[in-house]
Formats: structure tokens, C-alpha cells, sequence
């Protein structure tokens, strides 16, 4: 019961976080569009591409957790009844070349989900949010583009893989230097607190632990802003790649960037001089 409790609660944390991140991939598209951002007007706006981008992520979840199951579970049965599995060492070749087998299969299978999602973020969800496609019409649009530029869109896949890889590493080293930077005061503080408690008579009771326990809720509270600023840089450069990369072959987009982009103010014309007043008779 507890086990399928916490299932329950798992699946519905994943359902609300996938239609937060639904939503928010078109927050951050407008915002990068608009040079700015205003979540309220644009979480209210977007709801209706939202909701059909969230209905494309549950049915390609399913169809990916489905395809995977089968692909292991069908040669995993068929092992099973063939008597592999009861007498693996006498099986042990064969059994290792269908593991082989089956891991690059699974493997191919999860590369191409992989991609199929990325494409889908990056240069399906702007057709939705501009023409207020369904993710199955951007989609149908979409397969000429990457008929017609096979190595620009692998190209972009690539440099792409290379820059978050090196973006992950960067920000891992910035955030690990900043955290053992900030443990140290952290840890002196924490360590004088213990000290003076012990002076005071105090003893580890529920009070206490309790105290404990807020105090370091708070600790890595402000440790998860501090790593999600340091990463807002990040967010917004990889939706921004994608967008400047697909406008140059997506015309409405190029044009939504244009108009977004604003235009100084034509000058004013000077000022014409003033004459000086005539000097009063005597």
C-alpha cells in the first residue's frame, strides 16, 4: 500500500512538473522574443499552446516508457521461455551477444526520444506559439526542413551536445568553488552555534532538532537560489541559440524577432535659434 501510495504521489509531482515546464518553455520563448519578461501576462496567455504541448509530453512519455518496456521485455520473455535465463552458463555466448544486442537497440531507441524531444523544444514549440499549431502539425512542418538541411540540423545537434556539456562543466566548477567558498563561514557559524549551546546547558530534544532541521532547510534553500541564478545565464542562451538558429529558415519568426526588436526614435530636428530682441530706442 505504502509503495503504491508513493507511486501515486510520484506520478502526480511528475504531471505537475511537466505542465510547469509546458508552460515555462513559452514564457521563455516570449521573453526572449520580447527582450524581456512578464511571467503573469505571459503565463495567462500561453495557456492554450501550453496545454497542447503538455498533451504531446504525456503521450511521447508513454509512448517512450511503452517502447522501452517492450524492447526489453519482449527478448527478455523470449530468453525466458527458450530456458537462457534458468541456465545462463550453459547459454552464457548467446546470452551475451543479445545483451549486447539489446543494449545499442535500447540505446539507438533512447538517442532518437532524446532528439525527437530536443527538436520539439526547439523548433516545434516556436511554430506553436506563433501559428497556434498543434506539436503534430508543427511537427508535419518541420520534417520538410530537416529533409532539406540534413547537415545544418545535425550540425546544430551536435554543437549543441558540445555546448551543454561545457556550459555543465563551467557551472559545475563556479558552483562547486562558491559552495565550499560559502561552507566555510557556514560551517564556523554552524560550529559556534553547537558550542554555545553546549555552554547553556542546551541537549539535542525535539526542540532543538527541530532548529536544526530549519536551520539547514534554509541553508540549502538559499544554496538552490544561489545555484539557480548562477544558471539563468544558461537557461536563457540555449532557447535564444535555437531561436536565432531556426529564424534565418522560419520566416514568421524572423519577422516576430524583427518587430520585437525595438527601434530608436527618429531625431528630433534642432531647435532654431533664437534671435536677440531688438534694442529699445532712447
Amino acid at each position: 500500500l505504502l509503495i503504491a501510495l508513493l507511486t501515486v504521489i510520484g506520478c502526480v509531482i511528475f504531471i505537475l512538473l511537466l505542465y510547469l515546464n509546458s508552460v515555462m518553455r513559452f514564457v521563455l520563448f516570449d521573453s526572449v522574443i520580447a527582450k524581456r519578461c512578464d511571467l503573469g501576462r505571459q503565463w495567462s496567455r500561453r495557456q492554450g499552446a501550453a496545454l497542447r504541448y503538455f498533451a504531446w509530453q504525456i503521450l511521447f512519455t508513454l509512448v517512450v516508457v511503452v517502447g522501452t518496456a517492450l524492447l526489453i521485455g519482449i527478448p527478455a520473455t523470449f530468453a525466458l521461455a527458450a530456458g537462457w535465463l534458468t541456465k545462463p552458463k550453459e547459454h552464457a555466448p548467446v546470452l551475451a551477444l543479445g545483451g549486447m544486442v539489446l543494449f545499442l537497440v535500447v540505446s539507438a531507441f533512447l538517442v532518437g526520444a532524446a532528439v525527437v524531444q530536443v527538436f520539439t523544444k526547439d523548433f516545434v514549440v516556436p511554430q506553436m506559439a506563433l501559428e497556434d499549431l498543434s506539436a503534430f502539425e508543427g511537427w508535419q512542418r518541420l520534417l520538410p526542413m530537416l529533409r532539406a538541411e540534413k547537415g545544418s540540423y545535425f550540425g546544430y545537434l551536435v554543437l549543441k551536445i558540445i555546448m551543454t556539456i561545457a556550459a555543465g562543466i563551467i557551472l559545475g566548477i563556479i558552483t562547486t568553488v562558491a559552495i565550499l567558498l560559502a561552507l566555510v563561514p557556514l560551517g564556523g557559524f554552524g560550529a559556534l552555534a553547537v558550542l554555545a549551546g553546549k555552554a547553556v546547558g542546551l541537549q539535542w530534544n525535539v526542540y532543538t532538532v527541530t532548529l536544526a532541521v530549519v536551520a539547514a532547510a534554509i541553508v540549502v534553500t538559499i544554496f538552490c537560489y544561489f545555484i539557480a541564478v548562477i544558471g539563468v545565464p544558461t537557461v536563457v542562451f540555449f532557447p535564444a541559440y535555437s531561436i536565432y538558429f531556426l529564424a534565418s529558415r522560419y520566416p514568421g519568426l524572423e519577422m516576430a524577432l524583427h518587430s520585437a526588436v525595438p527601434t530608436p526614435p527618429p531625431p528630433q530636428p534642432a531647435a532654431p535659434p533664437i534671435s536677440p530682441l531688438p534694442e529699445a530706442s532712447s
